[in-house]
Parts: C-alpha cells; structure tokens; sequence
C-alpha cells in the first residue's frame, strides 16, 4: 500500500500538469477561442522578455530578443526602465497585436482571391483542400474547408493554420516534457540517500520543467505565427486535401497508474 500511495502522489504531479495542456490542446482543436488563447501566449512572452531586462541596462538585447519571437523591430524609448513591468507589458502587448492583427488580415486577403476562384470555378470538385504557409524554414500544408474558407473570404484559412500550429506545438512539446519528467523521476530517487524527500524535490523540479515547456509553446508558437506567409499560387496549383486522420489523445487524458 505504501509502495502504491508514493506513485500516485508521483502521478498526481503529472496529471495536474497535463490538465493545462489538455486544456490548451483542447481549446485549439475545437479553435472556439483560439484567438483568445494566441493573445494570452503573446502577452506571457512579451512579459517573460520584459521581466528579464527591464532590471538590466541591454536595451539592445532587448529589441533583438523582441526581433526573435515577434519579427518586429520594436524601437525602445528612452526612459523604459523607469517603467513598471505591467505598464511596459502593456504598452509593448498594444504594438505587436496590433501588428497581429494586420498581419492575419492581409493573409485572409492574400488567400480569398484563389479560395474565390477555386470555390466558384471547381465548388463541385474539391471539399477541402490544402493552403500552403511557410515560415521561411519550413512548408506547412493545411487543409481547410472550401465552402467555410469562401464564406469567410479567408479568414477561415487564418484560423486552420493557427490551429494545426498550436496543435502542433503543444504535442511536440508535451512529449518532450514527459521525457524530462520521467528522466527527473529517476534521478530523484538519488535525494533520499542525502536524507531529503525525493517527492518534493520532484515537484519543485517538475514546475520548473512545466513552466520551460510553457516557455517553450508559446515562443516557437508565436515566432511560426508571426513569419508565416502564403506563397503566391494560382487556382489551378490547388489540390484537394486528404481525408483527416484520428488523432490519438489518449496520451493527454488524466491517469492513474496502480502497481499490480
């Protein structure tokens, strides 16, 4: 009994934290308040950064850092140190949304003249097909619905690109994560020979780790969002997208694991 109640205080550890991403996961995939949640990522990044330098005199580290997650070259007034973090959050969160929000509404653009042409010309032909975006490193291929994607005049192109990067983030990162927490699980075992309780320090270690994957999500998240474009095709470069695969999400449900 003892052995079984210390692994499912282990787990209960575990499983407070995949409550979060299940519930991020959860959010992008239905894409009901995914805008709500990339406007969270944005100002918890701009925080992150100004929390770090506001205290140091590297106003150019600064702007270059601004430069890596968000492609904007934030000119910093003189004076921003004087500021108080939530005010210099503010002002900062302010220019780049606004920058956001221009960026989406110029790609919906881009993307409604073909999808209009696609859906007007071959409606009958094609129910979803794929929209091409690229970050300047890598090609991402996202299907999207015709028929929503024209009654939208693009928007919906937007949203399933957004969608499929949060997604992807989000599982790549949480596997990752459970990797380093099962590596932790293991060295920790060690602290008991120093006379320490290998629980706590598994769960003081394992926030840390949380909070980097956090970190982790919401800078490659936002750096793909913010320099992702779509190449200039033509109607008939078009093609119909395969049929979406099941996605296994039985590695984010909550579990208990009981020793025979």
């Amino acid at each position: 009994f003892g052995v079984r109640k210390h692994l499912l205080e282990y787990d209960d550890v575990m499983n407070s934290q995949r409550k979060v991403i299940y519930t991020r996961r959860r959010h992008a995939l239905m894409g009901e308040r995914i805008g709500i949640d990339i406007l969270n990522m944005i100002y918890d990044g701009i925080s992150t950064l100004a929390e770090q330098y506001l205290n140091t005199e590297d106003k150019e580290t600064f702007r270059l850092e601004m430069l890596r997650w968000f492609s904007i070259d934030l000119q910093i007034e003189d004076g921003w140190k004087k500021k108080k973090l939530e005010d210099l959050t503010e002002t900062i969160y302010e220019k780049v949304v606004d920058v956001f929000k221009r960026k989406t509404e110029k790609t919906a653009a881009i993307a409604y003249p073909v999808i209009k042409s696609v859906y007007e010309n071959q409606g009958s032909q094609y129910k979803n097909i794929i929209v091409p975006f690229t970050d300047g490193k890598l090609m991402y291929n996202i299907p999207v619905n015709l028929e929503d994607a024209y009654k939208t005049e693009g928007k919906e192109v937007v949203k399933a690109f957004q969608k499929q990067v949060l997604l992807h983030t989000i599982d790549e990162a949480w596997k990752e994560h459970l990797r380093e927490l099962d590596e932790l699980r293991g060295s920790v075992q060690n602290a008991s020979y120093a006379q320490k309780d290998p629980l706590l320090i598994y769960k003081l270690e394992s926030f840390g780790l949380f909070k980097k994957l956090i970190d982790n999500v919401n800078y490659k998240a936002i750096t793909i969002l913010m320099r992702a474009q779509i190449p200039v095709r033509e109607g008939d470069e078009v093609r119909e997208a395969a049929p979406e695969r099941r996605t296994d999400r039985s590695k984010y449900q909550e579990h208990r694991r009981v020793p025979s």
